[in-house]
Order: C-alpha cells, then structure tokens, then sequence
C-alpha cells in the first residue's frame, strides 16, 4: 500500500519516539491513512456498486439537511420525505441549489446543529467559475476528507514527496516550508515546498524557478502555459522537473503540449472547488478526470436537466456528502463539463472527459509582461455588495470591471472598490466601472472573470 513509485517508499512519521517502525501518526493523520486505505478498495467497485454506497451516504446528508437546516425543510416541502428508501430518482427530484441562492440564503442553509464528531466549522469563501463570491462552512472532517484526496492524488500519480516542490499561485506568501501541505504533516515525510505568490510577472517566475529548481511545479494552467512559452522563448530547462501539477481553470490540450515541449514533462491536473472540495482527479492513466464518488455525488445536466449521455457536455451539479455543516445539495457549481464512458483503467469511479468552466486570461503589459490577474472578488464585498464581476482589458493600460451589485453603490465605495482593484493591477492602469444586470457565459459555455481584448506585443 505504501509503494509511490519502483523501489520508492513513503516514510510515516510517528507520534510516539519510542515507535520508530512500524511508525504510529497521531490520531488525526491516523484517520486519513483509514480514509485512504478505503479509497485503495473503493476505486475498483463497479459503478453501480458505488452508487449503492453513495446513496447511502446521501440519505444521512438529506436527512440532517431537512431536520436542521431552514432554507431545505421549505425548499423540499411536498418533495422529500425521509421516509422513502432514497434513489436516485428521488434525489434528481430535488429542486437544484445556485449560487445565488447559495448567497441569498447563506444563514438559512447552515445547519443549526453540527453532529459533535465532525470537528470545528470554520468559514470559507470563493468566487468561482461564475464570478459570484459564496460562503460555506465547512467541518474538520471535510478536511479529513480533503487530505486523504490529496493523499490519493500523489499515489495515483506515483510521485516521490521526498523531492522539491515549488507553488506559484494566489494566496501564499514567498517563502520555504519544511513539508508539502496539511495533507502530509504529522504523517508522512517530504521534502520542501517552496512558494511564490502570483503578483510577478511570467519572466520573474520563471528566474525564480531556475533559482528553485524543483522536481515538481504546481500552478494554474495558463500559467504553467506563459512559463513554458517562456522557456521555450529563452532556451531554458528545468533539468530536474519531472511534472507540472496543475488546477482552477480550464486545461486546453495545447497547454499540455507547451509544457511537453518546454521541459519534457507530464501535466497533471484536478478539478476542485472550495465549497466542495475534489470534484475529480486526473487518471493515472489517461488525460480525463475521475470524479471523487467517496466524497461527492457529480451531476451533468442537459438544458433541460437531464443527465447527459457520454460525450454530451452540461453542467456540473455537485452534492457534498461529507458537509453537515452547509450542506450543498444539488449545487449547480456554475461551470459545464463533458461526461464520459467508463474507463479502460478498470476504476469504477465516473469519468469526466474535460473539464469546460473555468478560464482566465493573462494581463498584458504595452512592454509585452504578462501578467496572472490573481482578484478574487471576495476580497471586494466587505467594501460593496458585489455579486458577479468580470474584467476586461480593453488596451495596455486600461480594464473595464463589469459588475453585478445587490444595490447600487455609492461614490464612496466606488471609489474605494477603485483603490483596492488598482493596487492589485501592475502600476500604470487606469480602471473604468460598467454596471450590468447579468454577466453572461460566453457561447462555449465559459465564464471567464478576466478577459484580455487586446493581443501582447511582439517582443525582441
């Protein structure tokens, strides 16, 4: 169980000195190995077999929801009835929850008691594929579960933790730790993870990776894209690289093939939101995705509502199965994938062929810098209240930021919402405001919260 790769051997650590080996973790990271050591079975049942067991699951979760939470004991009036032995025709009866009513109702959809098991609640909050900021409370054992997820991601794709890891994204801080994320403290040992947040520009992070030189990169799709054109432009490798980890967005084929021609490497990616957590993992086998059953129960829907038949795309309708604390029951997520048929590798776990909601753009400077527009719009509504929000740059120094607000805003918090976004953009913009009703999806179905209308210079 405890093999990564050929003649390579996770190493657990032990919370007690006097146990070197067979190490004993502490009670929690003990848990997650429980947790994980149930996925290695799990991921072989049949489809139908999963079904079965997430059912199961599924009618604790609606039978807490409607017993403790206000918004679902009106929503499901004449609808539900716990009574019933619950199916799946039961629960596609249930009317589905959008992010809208997900902010409308964030009070009415908490649960008013937590079963004391599951941990402390904390909040967190996202903007997502649609633009639109939502908050969730989410239990310890949502992050049980998300560890354990995280553990299985590194299995299937056999990586070696002792090696470097370096993380270029939003909401970290430069720096070195000693271990590669709560997934792995107090249970298995790593090498370092070193950090970079996403304010440099493309050519900086890539100095800074040739400073690192990690064995392993995890980052946003577009990103690890402009990186590669990057290397290529400049005729620079990363010798140790041995995978690009990618997440948050859409990942086009084309940007697998500039990481493969840049440094040789394979892309790894997942598919995750922070209401829920791990919607799908990357096959170890293959390039589409394998929805998490032990953790969520994934939808596609046609227009209609309808599941879609493999190789149809819709959207992606989320059920948490582990959250008692908000739980989000048929939660249209706001972004569209492709569903597909089972899979060659043998896992009975669903298949998503791509993934089709979530897309950004890079900031282009007039010198040719691209940039990451790193804005999440939660960091916005403690000033106006802002539903959805998208930004358009129109030309190398001005962006239009199209929102959505409850109520309009006054000139005080606009000129405030003004000073926060431009201390956020590359010195040198000017910004304009546009307020709309609705922010449309584009015609592929995309919502993308940064559009780039102008192309980047040529460049010597």
């Amino acid at each position: 169980m405890t093999k990564v790769g050929p003649e390579r051997f996770w190493n657990f650590q032990t919370a007690i000195p006097e146990v070197r080996w067979p190490a004993l973790p502490a009670p929690a990271a003990a848990a997650t190995l429980a947790l994980l050591y149930q996925f290695e079975a799990t991921q072989w049942l049949p489809a139908e077999q999963l079904l079965r067991l997430q059912l199961r699951q599924l009618d604790q979760v609606l039978r807490h929801a409607y017993a403790t939470t206000p918004c679902y004991r009106e929503r499901w009036a004449g609808i539900y009835d716990p009574s019933l032995p619950l199916t799946l025709d039961r629960v596609a009866a249930l009317p589905l929850l959008t992010r809208r009513d997900l902010q409308d109702n964030y009070e009415h959809l908490k649960s008013e008691t937590v079963p004391a098991g599951h941990g402390s609640a904390g909040e967190a909050s996202t903007s997502g594929a649609t633009g639109s900021p939502v908050r969730v409370l989410k239990t310890q054992l949502c992050l049980l579960f998300w560890n354990a997820f995280t553990l299985r991601e590194h299995r299937w794709h056999r990586r070696d933790l002792r090696r470097r890891l370096a993380v270029i994204r939003s909401g970290v801080a430069a720096g070195e730790s000693r271990s590669w994320g709560p997934a792995t403290d107090g249970l298995v040992d790593t090498g370092p993870a070193v950090m970079l947040p996403m304010g440099d520009d493309v050519d900086t992070q890539l100095r800074w990776l040739e400073q690192q030189n990690p064995e392993y990169l995890l980052t946003y799709p577009s990103n690890a894209a402009e990186l590669a054109m990057a290397s290529l432009a400049r005729g620079v490798r990363l010798p140790r690289l041995l995978e690009v980890r990618t997440f948050g967005e859409l990942l086009a084929p084309e940007m697998r093939e500039s990481c493969r021609k840049a440094w040789g490497v394979r892309v790894t990616d997942l598919y995750s939101a922070n209401e829920v957590g791990y919607i799908a993992l990357q096959c170890p086998s293959h390039e589409h995705y394998h929805v998490q059953s032990e953790g969520v129960l994934v939808e596609i829907l046609d227009e209609q509502g309808r599941p879609c038949a493999p190789g149809q795309v819709g959207r992606v309708v989320v059920t948490d199965l582990h959250n008692f604390a908000t739980p989000l029951v048929r939660y249209e997520i706001g972004d569209y994938a492709e569903a597909g048929d089972a899979c060659a590798c043998g896992r009975g776990l669903p298949v998503l062929l791509r993934i089709i909601g979530r897309v950004r753009n890079m900031l282009v400077t007039a010198d040719g810098k691209r940039y990451w527009p790193a804005l999440r719009i939660g960091e916005f509504t403690d000033i106006a209240p802002v539903l959805q929000s998208q930004l358009v740059q129109t030309a190398y120094d001005l962006v239009e930021w199209r929102l959505v607000t409850a109520v309009p805003t006054t000139a005080d918090q606009e000129a405030r919402l003004r000073e926060r976004m431009l201390s956020r953009l590359p010195s040198g913009f000017r910004l304009k405001f546009e307020y709309l009703h609705r922010i449309p999806r584009s015609a592929g179905g995309k919502y993308e919260d940064f559009i780039s209308e102008i192309a980047a210079p040529l460049r010597s």
